[in-house]
Order: C-alpha cells, then sequence, then structure tokens
C-alpha cells in the first residue's frame, strides 16, 4: 500500500505501540488544513482531522438550551443583589439622615438679629459651638435630677476649624463666667431685657439663639455652626466607639455624678465617661476649673480614638457612631443632614492629632463674687482675635490648673513675642503618653475596641 506520493506506507506494530516518528526527509506529515482562496475549490473541504474548536470561539447556546437558562437566572440574581445593596443603602441613609433634629427656632432668633451679628473674615475657615445640655427633659435623661430651674448649658466649647484644615482648637467658656447677655427671646413668646449675669443663664433664658448671640458678643466671632447634645446622647457616642482611655490622676467618688474610679489609666463607657466628665463637688475645691480640664482631655481622647482606630474610614465600625451621633443631636440647618455632618467630620479628621488643641478662654475669680469668673484681659481678646482672623494659637502645656483665687497668666515672656495660652493638644494620651498617629496605631488596650 503506498500514500499518495508511492512511498510505501510502513505496516503497523502489534500491540498498539506508537509508530516512530518520521526522518526529516520524509514526506509523511499530518496534512495542513488547507487555506481559503477565493475561486479556489477547496474552500468548501473539510480538514482529514476535525480540529477541537477554541472555547472563545464557541457559539452561543440555542433558546430554550440550559446552560442560556442559567445565564438569564445569574444575571437576574445579579442585578437583584445591586438593587438591594443600593436599596439597603438608601435606606441606612434616610434612617441616619432622619435622626437629626433641626433647630429652626434658633435659626429664626438670629435671622431677626442678623445686623448685629459679626461678619465671617476668613473664606474656609469654620467656628461651631458645641453646647453640652444639662437638660432632664428626654428618654435617658429624668435620671439626673429634677428639671425645675429647666436647662442650662452644662458645657459650651467654641470649635474653631482652620481654613484648610491646619488645626482645630477648642475653647472651653465657664459656665460661671461674668457676661453680658442680650435681650433674648424666651419660650414662652416673651423677651428678656438685656442683664449681665453667669453665662450659662443664656441658654436657660433663650436658648442656643440666646447662647450664640451672647458669645458673639462678647468674642466677636462668628458662629457658623452649632449642635446641642444632652446626656443620653453622650453616652451612646462614647458606647459607640467603643470607650475612651482617660488617666485618672486622683481617686474619684462623686455620687452625685454616679462615679467612682481609682487612679490611673483606663478605659471608660458611657455612664463612668458622662460621670468623668461631670464630677466637680467631690474633686479639688469644687469649681468647674479642673472639670474643664477633664473634659478637654477627654475630648482629646476621644478625637485620638475616631482617628487612630479608622472609625471615618470603616463603614462597619463608622455605622454606629453615626447612628449614635444623629440621634443625640440638634443642629442648624446647615448641618442638619447625613452628608453635611459627615464631609465636616472628614475635614476634623484631616486635622494632624498634634493640631488638635484644647484650652479655657483666660478668666480669673470675678471682683464682685470669688465663685464667679471673669475674663483677664486683654489675654482673652488677643485669643479672641486670632481666632477672628485664622491665625494659629499657640497652646503650651501646662502642669499648673488654677482654682479659685489664681488667674491664667500668659506664657509670652514678652509684649512683642507670639502669645501662647495653656492647654493640651490630642497627641497627649492617657497620663501623658504620646498617642501614636494613624490607622491602627491606639494604644487603647482597655477592651472594648471597634
Amino acid at each position: 500500500m503506498t500514500d499518495s506520493t508511492g512511498t510505501p506506507a510502513e505496516p503497523p506494530r502489534r500491540g498498539g505501540s506508537e509508530p516512530p516518528r518520521a526522518s526529516a526527509p520524509s514526506k509523511k506529515r499530518k496534512k495542513k488544513r488547507p487555506r481559503a482562496t477565493s475561486g479556489s475549490p477547496r474552500t468548501a473541504a473539510a480538514p482529514s482531522t476535525p480540529a477541537t474548536p477554541d472555547a472563545a470561539a464557541a457559539p452561543p447556546p440555542p433558546a430554550g438550551h440550559p446552560a442560556r437558562r442559567w445565564l438569564r437566572c445569574g444575571a437576574f440574581g445579579a442585578a437583584l443583589l445591586v438593587l438591594g445593596a443600593a436599596g439597603g443603602g438608601w435606606w441606612l441613609y434616610q434612617k441616619l439622615d432622619g435622626n437629626i433634629t433641626t433647630d429652626t427656632s434658633a435659626a429664626g432668633e438670629l435671622e431677626r438679629y442678623e445686623r448685629e451679628r459679626p461678619s465671617s473674615l476668613v473664606r474656609g475657615a469654620r467656628n461651631i459651638l458645641l453646647i453640652g445640655s444639662d437638660t432632664r427633659v428626654g428618654d435617658g435623661n429624668a435620671t439626673y435630677g429634677d428639671d425645675a430651674d429647666g436647662q442650662r448649658s452644662d458645657t459650651t466649647i467654641l470649635l474653631h476649624l482652620a481654613a484648610n484644615g491646619r488645626g482645630l482648637t477648642a475653647v472651653s467658656l465657664p459656665r460661671d463666667l461674668m457676661v453680658h447677655i442680650p435681650a433674648c427671646g424666651k419660650r414662652d413668646g416673651t423677651r428678656t431685657r438685656p442683664h449681665f449675669a453667669q453665662f450659662n443663664w443664656a441658654y436657660q433664658l433663650g436658648g442656643t439663639a440666646c447662647t450664640i448671640r451672647t458669645v458673639e458678643k462678647m468674642t466677636r466671632i462668628r458662629v457658623d455652626h452649632h449642635m446641642v447634645i444632652d446626656f443620653r446622647g453622650f453616652k451612646d457616642m462614647v458606647d459607640a466607639v467603643g470607650g475612651v482611655r482617660v488617666c485618672v490622676t486622683e481617686p474619684i467618688d462623686d455620687p452625685d455624678a454616679r462615679i467612682k474610679l481609682k487612679p490611673g489609666a483606663q478605659t471608660l463607657r458611657g455612664e463612668q465617661a458622662l460621670g468623668y466628665v461631670r464630677a466637680r463637688k467631690s474633686l479639688g475645691n469644687g469649681s468647674d476649673t479642673e472639670r474643664m480640664d477633664r473634659q478637654q482631655q477627654f475630648l482629646g481622647a476621644l478625637v485620638n480614638k475616631v482617628q487612630s482606630n479608622g472609625v471615618l474610614l470603616n463603614p462597619a465600625r463608622l455605622y454606629p457612631v453615626l447612628d449614635a451621633a444623629t440621634k443625640s443631636i440638634t443642629t442648624d440647618p446647615g448641618l442638619d443632614s447625613l452628608k453635611d455632618l459627615y464631609d465636616l467630620a472628614r475635614a476634623l479628621r484631616s486635622v494632624p492629632t498634634e493640631k488638635v488643641q484644647f484650652l479655657t478662654v483666660p478668666r480669673q475669680p470675678y471682683s464682685g463674687d470669688p465663685n464667679r469668673d471673669m475674663l483677664v484681659q486683654p489675654k482673652a481678646d488677643t485669643l479672641f482675635k486670632r481666632l477672628r482672623d485664622d491665625a494659629p494659637v499657640v497652646v503650651v502645656p501646662t502642669d499648673r490648673r488654677p482654682g479659685r483665687g489664681q488667674s491664667d497668666e500668659d506664657e509670652s515672656s514678652s509684649p512683642s513675642a507670639t502669645p501662647t495660652f495653656a492647654g493640651t493638644n490630642a497627641a497627649t494620651g492617657a497620663c501623658g503618653q504620646k498617642e501614636g498617629k494613624g490607622v491602627g496605631k491606639s494604644r487603647d488596650t482597655g477592651g472594648g475596641g471597634l
């Protein structure tokens, strides 16, 4: 038997073994698939040995084929997942956004006195008044005492966020500071007359708007936004971040504040944290001085905790914080949406921890009553002007904590030197330890982390 070239074919071997390969000059080769050319009679011819079709070139299964049904089901399922995720995200957004309470009455009162209010001097800088209300009204607040005298501002802090995120300065305003309170609208529709009284009376008489106007009259700083938080809201926020680690410098046993702590660094949760920042009667001389120091240290530790644990970058950790925050705050129309609050949180997060600083407005015992405070001038006006101009405020740490009978003194060595103010910053951790910067570098090992 010969092939098409006339060469005798080699007989197959027994046992099914593979025949030996043809030598180089041999013409015994597998025929190539004929190349299709125009007008060639071979274009329709099939090769002698069918080639396995490429998977990529495989035609789609015909209609009704099981594979086609599986493709349709898979696409439909993927579409449902996308729609479900989008719908769930929208539902969460709507829920958090609906938690926020808008203070429309304050907005109306401030609009009435717009011509008297100071102007914003620096584009991009923002001033936010944070008010801690001691109201006993509302779920979870009645257990802290009676509401016979109405609500007062238990804590008031002016937050100055510098333009371009260069720094955040938090200035505590003592509740016993003697100030000029302007005429304000009361809750019953009547109006008060301007008078000289302690600062926290402004909130009792005329609420948030009266407090804002009092601060603006004293500082000539435009308050762009405000937030009011009550006792329950504070506790919920602390629990949402897993507790905050602080340094207890001396034993605390204050039944009124419902707290009993031993000295040392420890993590405080909701009820303990609230007692820690409110305790006053059982510590020191009973004034607000040491309490404001503890509040500033606690807020610094809270800022560091949120930043170091990556809360703002992790939706699973961020949601409980946002849920607690939005449920507990009342704010102006400019911050009453979840987007507004989140944008503010992102702006705060961009500030380096060591640039987040806390201080108390320069004050000394009031000449007419040593149990009240008054501003130290011209140092207080120097601070207010630097905040108005968005100029850097230099805060230096100090171990001296003035109480009644002592006054804050300027740390500057000469009148021409840059003024400095005693305070602290968020980079100082519990018991003087320096906190690490960046995600995942928190020293908080007190349990209950996020």
